[in-house]
């Protein structure tokens, strides 16, 4: 069982690409409906930016790949066509996630690791899913944010080609720290996606 359930979790970025059945809120048996990420995950779901690894899992508590990033941008964008083919050696043209993949390149909200390599099952860091959405932000035309990053006792563990985004996530209310620290290297959950996607969807009040 224990071999089952791993298998499951491992097949997470897989699952987010396919069509499954749309499940109503509370019907995830592994989201308690007092869990801090509960409302958000309903939310994603019903909007169809994520979805379970089937109709009664939702996983909360799994990595991100950076294949999943991509294709929630991308649906949040309306799920547009590319015009052109990404080029990535590791991305087949028949992956759940290449016509995403595609997209996020050709807007420049992607860009591999400058070797022609996307990693699409890569698990993502906190950092370098900020650039995803700082740069989904800039190609919908909204300017950096400057989030005030000496507030929290790691800053300096920010990457340098991360903190522009950072900054920006930041400043949005996407990032929020842990006992003062953003965790800049840590890995990112589907529950924690699934609470930003909410943020960026809520139209700010001022």
């Amino acid at each position: 069982m224990k071999r089952r359930w791993t298998a499951l979790v491992c097949a997470v970025g897989l699952c987010a690409g396919l069509t499954l059945p749309a499940a109503a809120a509370g019907t995830y048996v592994d989201v308690p409906g007092g869990a801090w990420y509960a409302d958000e995950v309903s939310q994603v779901t019903e909007k169809g930016y994520m979805t379970g690894v089937d109709p009664t899992h939702f996983v909360p508590l799994a990595n991100v790949t950076r294949a999943t990033v991509v294709t929630v941008l991308w649906r949040m964008a309306g799920s547009p066509a590319p015009t052109a083919s990404s080029g990535f050696s590791d991305v087949a043209a028949d992956a759940w996630y290449t016509q995403a993949v595609d997209w996020a390149k050709e807007k420049k909200i992607a860009s591999g690791d400058g070797k022609g390599a996307f990693h699409p099952d890569q698990q993502i860091t906190r950092e370098e899913m900020a650039v995803l959405l700082a740069r989904y932000d800039a190609y919908q035309g909204i300017d950096m944010a400057e989030g005030a990053l000496n507030l929290f006792s790691d800053a300096n563990q920010i990457s340098s080609w991360a903190k522009e985004g950072v900054q920006h996530a930041v400043g949005m209310g996407w990032l929020e720290g842990t006992d003062g620290k953003l965790n800049p290297d840590g890995l990112a959950s589907r529950a924690q996606l699934a609470a930003i996607l909410v943020r960026m969807d809520t139209p700010a009040m001022g």
